[in-house]
C-alpha cells in the first residue's frame, strides 16, 4: 500500500456534536487562480504605461530597470501557475505573502519612476483593499503598515522624473499631501472593506447555520416519524406473536420440553415491543451513541451504501494500534460516500481504502483499479463542472461537493494518478480537528 504523504491541511473550527463546523479561517479562502489573474491584468497595466510614457510622450525613464521589475512579477506569475493547480486555494499566510510582495515590486517600481510624485502611487490601496475583503484583520494591518512604510520611504527617496528642459520640481507641501492622502485612503479604506466583507461573511455563516440546523431538524423530525411508524406496523404482528406464544404456553403441559423455548420467545417479543416504543417516543437518544465513532467503522458506514456485487471493495488499516475516535460528522459521511462511489463507478474490479493514523495525522486513501484521471483536467478537479464523464452526463458536481464538504471539516484533498495504474484520493486532517475529546473516546471503543 502506497503510504499517504503528510500534508498541511487548513484549519477549521473544532466539531462537537449539536454543534457543526460551518466556515474554515481566512486562509484557503482564495484561489491562487484568482490573485495571478489579477496580477497578469496589474502588469500589463504597468508595461503599457512604461512603454507610453517612454516611447510616447517623450520622458526617458530608466526603462531597463524597470521593465526588469515588471518582469520578475512575470516569473513569480508563472511559476505559480507550473507549481500549484488552477483549483489551488491560499492558505492566510500564502495569501498575505503574495499581496506583499504586489507592495514591494510597486515600490520598487515608482522608486525607478518618481516616487510620490508618479499618480499611479495611488495604487498602494489596491492590495490593501484586497486583503481586507479576503484576509484576516491581522494581515490586513500587518499589509497596510508595509504599504505606509513602502510610502514613506518613496516620499524620501526616488529617482526624480524626467520632466525634460527646466525640469519640475514640486513642493515639498504637495509630496506630503500625496503621502498624507495615501496613508489615509489605506487606513480608512481598508477599514471599511473590512467590516463590510466581515459583515457578508457573518451573514453567509449565519445562513449556513440556519440552513444546516433546519436539514438537522427535520432529519429528526424524520427520524421520529419512522421510529413511530415503525413501533405501530411492527406493534401488531409482535402483539399477536405475543398472544400465540401464551396460547401455546397455556397448552402445553408443565413438563414440556418445549415449556422453556415459548418463554423465552415471549420475553424476547415483549423486549422487541417495549425497545419500539422508547424509540418511538425519544428517537433524539438514539444518537448520543453514535456520535463518535472509531475511524473503521465510520468509513464502513460510508462505505456501506455504496457497495455492490460487480467491485470488490476493501477497508485496510495500515497503522498500528486502536484507530482514532472521531465525530461522526455528515459533511465526513456524505464527502467520503460520494469519493467512494466515484471510485467504484471507474473500477474495473476493485476498490482499496488504506486508513492511517499517527500522533498528528489521519489519513484516508481510496484507490481503484479504473482508467485513472485525465491529464488535462487532473490539476482542477474539484472545481464545479469539471468532469471526465461529460459525454454520459456528468456535471462534475459530485467531486466538488464531496471535496467542499470534506475541505470544510478541516481536511485536504488531493487527487493523483498512480504509476501501478487508477486513481488515488488522499484525505488528511490534523488528529486535534476531527478527533473526539478524551472523555468520550472510551464510549466508542467498543466499536
Amino acid at each position: 500500500m502506497t503510504a499517504l504523504a503528510p500534508g498541511a491541511p487548513p484549519r477549521a473550527a473544532a466539531w462537537t456534536p449539536g454543534r457543526l463546523a460551518l466556515t474554515v479561517t481566512a486562509g484557503r479562502r482564495l484561489r491562487l487562480r484568482t490573485l495571478v489573474l489579477i496580477h497578469w491584468l496589474a502588469l500589463a497595466g504597468q508595461t503599457l504605461a512604461l512603454l507610453f510614457v517612454h516611447f510616447g510622450l517623450g520622458f526617458h525613464l530608466p526603462l531597463a530597470p524597470a521593465l526588469s521589475v515588471v518582469g520578475i512579477s512575470v516569473i513569480v506569475n508563472l511559476g505559480s501557475f507550473a507549481l500549484f493547480p488552477a483549483s489551488y486555494r491560499l492558505h492566510e499566510t500564502g495569501a498575505g505573502l503574495y499581496l506583499g510582495f504586489d507592495i514591494v515590486q510597486l515600490a520598487v517600481l515608482l522608486y525607478l519612476t518618481g516616487g510620490l510624485e508618479n499618480p499611479f502611487a495611488l495604487l498602494f490601496l489596491v492590495p490593501v483593499t484586497i486583503s481586507a475583503t479576503i484576509l484576516s484583520l491581522r494581515s490586513t494591518v500587518a499589509l497596510g503598515l508595509l504599504g505606509v512604510v513602502a510610502v514613506t520611504v518613496l516620499g524620501l527617496v526616488f529617482q526624480p522624473l524626467p520632466w525634460g528642459a527646466g525640469g519640475l520640481v514640486l513642493p515639498t507641501v504637495y509630496i506630503a499631501g500625496t503621502w498624507a492622502a495615501i496613508v489615509l485612503g489605506i487606513c480608512f479604506l481598508s477599514i471599511y472593506a473590512w467590516q463590510v466583507a466581515a459583515e457578508t461573511r457573518r451573514m453567509s455563516d449565519a445562513l449556513g447555520a440556519t440552513q444546516l440546523a433546519l436539514a438537522r431538524a427535520q432529519q429528526l423530525s424524520a427520524l421520529g416519524g419512522l421510529a413511530a411508524a415503525a413501533a405501530h406496523e411492527l406493534g401488531t404482528p409482535l402483539g399477536t406473536i405475543v398472544l400465540v406464544a401464551k396460547e401455546i404456553a397455556r397448552e402445553l403441559p408443565p413438563t414440556s420440553l418445549l415449556a422453556e423455548d415459548i418463554s423465552l420467545l415471549v420475553d424476547q417479543a415483549e423486549r422487541c415491543r417495549d425497545i419500539l416504543t422508547r424509540l418511538s417516543h425519544r428517537p433524539e437518544k438514539a444518537e448520543d451513541a453514535f456520535a463518535y465513532l472509531p475511524l473503521t467503522a465510520l468509513v464502513d458506514m460510508a462505505a456501506s451504501p455504496c457497495r455492490r456485487d460487480t467491485t470488490e471493495l476493501t477497508i485496510t488499516p495500515v497503522s498500528d494500534g486502536a484507530p482514532p475516535i472521531i465525530g461522526r460528522q455528515p459533511e465526513i459521511l456524505h464527502g467520503l460516500g460520494n469519493l467512494i462511489q466515484n471510485a467504484l463507478d471507474f473500477a474495473r474490479a476493485e476498490v482499496v481504502i488504506a486508513l492511517a493514523w499517527d500522533v498528528n495525522w489521519i489519513r484516508i486513501l481510496v484507490r481503484d483499479d479504473g482508467p485513472g484521471i485525465r491529464p488535462e483536467i487532473i490539476g482542477a478537479l474539484g472545481d464545479p463542472y469539471i468532469t471526465s464523464r461529460a459525454d454520459q452526463g456528468g456535471m462534475g458536481l459530485g467531486v466538488f461537493i464531496a471535496k467542499t464538504l470534506l475541505e470544510h471539516t478541516g481536511a485536504q484533498v488531493t487527487f493523483a494518478n498512480p504509476p501501478s495504474g487508477g486513481c488515488e484520493v488522499a484525505i488528511q486532517w490534523r488528529r486535534g480537528i476531527v478527533e473526539a475529546p478524551p472523555e468520550r473516546r472510551s464510549g466508542s471503543e467498543q466499536w
